[in-house]
């Protein structure tokens, strides 16, 4: 049997690169991270939009692609759209190949996990969300019925599917609130820190001009974060506000037309966003939902200045403490006003990083990942038969002093 370090599979449920979204942020820069310490790595990726990378091949031993069957009729089955739509044989066929460990992203890749043909395989499932919270939450603020539904219907498929996780030896949480719930619920739980950009990160200056709210505006919870934010915060001061991010939907361009100190940038790329973010003297930040981690406030942490977050963005992330302001909406205009009047300190920026490379060091957390898994954790079957040799023969040698 070959040793674990000779080849590592990952099923990704879309193309890791560019990594320009939270999961595949995540996970290209786990990639980076691990063939930095030479694991051979044996990418599988759901395919639906995405082009496919050259990029990934410099990190990877090999990369397959397989699409994803998006169904006309998303409600159609008993397991989740999101674990059905990513279904491929091809896939099977191809991890086992070999006996190395295999690394599902997300419970949207876990069709495969109680497969027979994997059952003697050392799996890992990494969580980015508790995936039926995030689904509820989607669905509150949904306003059309049909995608309220599929939500709805979504989140009730996904709480009766996570119980397949039982099959993994291992669960690596993306955040020590997501690591509390898997823990209670199964016993192979660790917290693995989410991977990220931010390898060397520069004082951002001491003073902005703005400030900023940036995320994905085609999902529901960001772009009713920024209504909100636009409505209850923004509205209420007199500083020039920029909200940043792709596909914002019909009805917020509306909103921020309304009022003069906001703006709207949309259409922009990955670059552009983190260089907003660094030239913003405040750096804001919303959500209604506390799982996972959002990989835009570890973003603002590593590249901006002063920070302002709900409990919601930072609860159990283990990184509250570096916020400079964390509270509701009705607090957040007295505060961003208090801010706009101060120099963002370089003493403090160091403060920051220091605290944040405790826990969001991509080397150190790749090594852990490593240790979890193990030296030689290909086939499980072939090392019980090993455990049982050393077992009997310790036996015999126990025997050995006691009989004639």
């Amino acid at each position: 049997m070959k040793r674990f370090s000779d080849y590592l599979h990952i099923v990704s449920f879309d193309v890791p690169y560019p990594a320009s979204y939270g999961g595949v942020i995540d996970i290209f820069h786990r990639i980076k991270a691990l063939a930095a310490l030479g694991i051979k790595i044996k990418l599988h990726c759901y395919q639906y939009g995405r082009e496919q990378s050259k990029v990934l091949e410099k990190y990877c031993h090999s990369v397959n692609y397989y699409p994803r069957k998006t169904f006309k009729n998303p409600f159609y089955g008993k397991l989740p759209y999101i674990v059905n739509s990513r279904n491929s044989s091809e896939l099977l066929h191809n991890l086992i190949q070999d006996d190395g460990p295999i690394m599902f992203e997300g419970l949207h890749c876990t069709f495969y996990l109680d497969h027979p043909a994997l059952a003697h395989r050392f799996k890992i499932v990494r969580t980015h969300n508790v995936e039926h919270h995030y689904y509820k939450q989607l669905e509150k603020v949904e306003t059309r019925y049909f995608k309220k539904y599929f939500f709805r219907l979504e989140a009730e498929k996904l709480k009766k599917h996570q119980h397949i996780m039982k099959h993994a030896q291992l669960i690596a949480a993306i955040s020590p609130n997501d690591r509390g719930f898997y823990a209670r619920r199964f016993h192979n739980v660790c917290y693995l820190p989410a991977f990220h950009s931010n390898q060397n990160p520069k004082f951002p200056a001491v003073k902005g001009e703005f400030i900023l709210y940036h995320g994905n505006l085609g999902v529901p919870e960001n772009y009713s974060a920024a209504s909100q934010l636009v409505k209850e915060v923004f509205s209420k001061i007199k500083h020039p506000c920029i909200i940043a991010g792709n596909n914002p939907p019909r009805e917020l361009q509306k909103l921020v037309e309304n009022y003069k100190n906001v703006e709207l940038r949309s259409g922009i790329s990955t670059e552009e966003i983190h260089q907003l973010i660094k030239k913003a003297h405040i750096n804001v930040l919303y959500t209604k939902q506390a799982t996972g981690i959002k990989l835009k406030l570890l973003n603002a942490l590593f590249q901006g200045k002063f920070l302002i977050a709900n409990p919601l963005m930072v609860v159990d992330t283990g990184i509250e403490q570096f916020c400079d302001s964390v509270g509701e909406l009705e607090g957040m205009a007295e505060e961003i006003n208090k801010l706009m009047l101060l120099n963002f300190s370089k003493d403090s920026y160091q403060e920051r990083l220091i605290g944040l490379s405790e826990n969001f060091n991509n080397d150190k957390n790749a090594q852990y990942l490593l240790s979890q898994i193990g030296p030689n954790t290909g086939n499980l079957e072939e090392q019980e038969v090993g455990k049982e040799k050393k077992n009997l023969t310790l036996i015999s040698l126990l025997l050995s002093f006691f009989l004639p």
